[in-house]
This record gives C-alpha cells, sequence and structure tokens, in this order.
C-alpha cells in the first residue's frame, strides 16, 4: 500500500499490447476530442527509469483524493477568514462604545457621534458576513467533501481486486504456455529417440507425452478463455468507473466553482467600496471549465491510450 496515498498499488503486466497490422487498424479513441479518463489511463505510469511505478486507475485516485484535500484546505481557508471577520466585528463593536471624545459637543459632536455608531454598524454588517460565510460557504464545501470521500472509497477496492484478478489470470496464461512448450518439446525428444529396438516402450511414452501435450494446450485455451472474461469485466468496469470519477471530478469542480461564487457574491454585499477587488475574481471564477481543467490534467499526467484487447493463442 502506498503510504501517502493510502492506496494500493498494483504494478504487473495484466494484458498484452496491442501491435498494430495491416488488418488490425489502429484503436480509436472511446471519446474522441473529450480528453476523456475512460480514454487515457490504461496502462501503469512509469517512473523516469522507465519502471512501471503506479496503475493508471491509482493515478485517477489520487487526483480525487488531492481534488478532496484541496477541497478541504479551501474550508480551512474559508473558516479562518470566518474567525478574521467575527474578531473585527468584535472589535469595531468595542470600539464603537469608546468614551473617548465623548464631551464633543455641537454640530463636529453629532458628527463625531455618528462616526462611531457607523462603527457598530459596520461591526454588524462583519457579523453577518462572517454567519453567511459559515453557512453558504464553509458548511457546502464540507458536505460536500464528505460524500466526496463515501463515493470515492466504493471504487478504490473494486477496481483493484478486479485488476489483481487480472492479472492472475495472466499469469496463469503465462504459465500454461510454459507448460505447453515443455511438454511440446518432451513430446518431440521422445519421439526423436524412437527406434526399433525399443519400439513399444518409446510408443507408449510418445503416447503419454502427446496426452500430457494436449492437456496443457487445453489448459493454456482454458486459462486465456479466463483471462478474456477477466479482462473484459475489468474494462468494462474501467470505462463505467473511469466516467464515474471523471462525473465526480466534474460536479466538485462546478461545486467549488458555485461556493466561491457565493463568497464573491457575500463579500460584494459587505463592503461595496472594495468590489473593484473582487472584480478579477468574479471574472476568472466565470471561466472556470472543468473539461479545460480536465485536458490539462490528463495532457499532463495520461499513461496511454491503448486499451486491453483479447489474446490469441
Amino acid at each position: 500500500m502506498n503510504k501517502v496515498t493510502g492506496l494500493h498499488q498494483i504494478n504487473c503486466v495484466t494484458f498484452p499490447l496491442l501491435s498494430v497490422t495491416p488488418d488490425q487498424p489502429e484503436q480509436q479513441l472511446l471519446k474522441p476530442n473529450e480528453w476523456s479518463y475512460c480514454d487515457y489511463f490504461w496502462t501503469d505510469k512509469k517512473d523516469p527509469q522507465g519502471t512501471p511505478s503506479v496503475g493508471g486507475f491509482e493515478v485517477l485516485l489520487q487526483k480525487q483524493l488531492k481534488g478532496k484535500q484541496m477541497q478541504k484546505e479551501m474550508a480551512e481557508f474559508v473558516r479562518e477568514r470566518i474567525k478574521i471577520e467575527e474578531e473585527y466585528s468584535k472589535n469595531l463593536s468595542k470600539l464603537s462604545q469608546s468614551p473617548l471624545a465623548a464631551q464633543e459637543e455641537g454640530t463636529l459632536g453629532e458628527a463625531w457621534a455618528q462616526l462611531k455608531r457607523s462603527c457598530h454598524d459596520e461591526a454588524e454588517v462583519h457579523l453577518k458576513f462572517s454567519n453567511k460565510l459559515q453557512c453558504e460557504v464553509e458548511k457546502p464545501l464540507l458536505t460536500f467533501r464528505d460524500n466526496f470521500k463515501k463515493e470515492l472509497k466504493k471504487y478504490d477496492h473494486h477496481i483493484i481486486d478486479l485488476r489483481k484478478q487480472l492479472a492472475s489470470r495472466y499469469a496463469g496464461v503465462e504459465k500454461a504456455r510454459r507448460a505447453l512448450a515443455d511438454r511440446q518439446k518432451d513430446l518431440e525428444v521422445k519421439t526423436q529417440q524412437l527406434d526399433i529396438k525399443h519400439m513399444n516402450k518409446h510408443e507408449e511414452d510418445i503416447k503419454k507425452a502427446r496426452r500430457k501435450s494436449t492437456q496443457a494446450g487445453d489448459d493454456l485455451m482454458h486459462n486465456v478463455d479466463l483471462y478474456n472474461r477477466a479482462q473484459s469485466k475489468w474494462f468494462e468496469e474501467m470505462v463505467t468507473t473511469s466516467l464515474e470519477l471523471e462525473r465526480l471530478e466534474v460536479e466538485r469542480v462546478e461545486m467549488i466553482r458555485q461556493n466561491l461564487c457565493q463568497y464573491t457574491t457575500l463579500r460584494h454585499e459587505t463592503d461595496m467600496f472594495n468590489q473593484s477587488t473582487v472584480e478579477p475574481v468574479d471574472q476568472l471564477l466565470q471561466s472556470v471549465d472543468p473539461a479545460k481543467d480536465r485536458e490539462l490534467w490528463v495532457q499532463e499526467h495520461k499513461t496511454g491510450e491503448l486499451r486491453p484487447v483479447d489474446m490469441d493463442i
């Protein structure tokens, strides 16, 4: 298990690579021009030395876990902002009750008293802002994160178990293939050793060797069938699950975008004089595009476009 991500690593060959031939055209993407998860994470990601270090599906899970962590940190940021607003409101309210210059008289005294009342009003505005931040920004971020965590957990072990099964089936095929080669070699040797003097004995040996060779061939066909079934199941689940993770990521990005939009709305309501400082944020939030984010991320982290194919004997 990866101690950093908490994910299981399955670094093993699980399907033969597709060799493109004139009668076997190149594979087409399942969702062309969409940079979809289901098209780019079939093979293992390699380290700088070229050694497979992490499965393609685990790369997707790491992306989701990173998104969950980013969402947690965003909620922590909003919590810190709430504390600052609460403390600021408390200090403003305290300042508005200060007796300083309370003896000022006349119109100047009235103006001064109004200034202190405005501090109290401003304190109320910031207190309301902190309460709205908690209810309308921080709480939704945390709630969505908890639900997202539950959704993510159910995909982890399921796909990993299927990948382990596929690896086991692949190993079974390779073992059966070697066994068949050994039986065929043994049959060839016994056939070459056939002579007239010991014909009866050698013929019996050849019959046994031929039966074993036939059995080894049957075993290979059986293991290939088991592999193809496991590969088909894993393929279907990989496509379905990667598309589901893609949907969850789009929902996460959209939800955060909406919450940050709500943050800026509350910020505008709280202090219209600082509108110019949040307008750039508004513009950037309006430009949030989950599809574009996915495209850039997939371009940087994709592990391969070739999907598994059935094995030929």
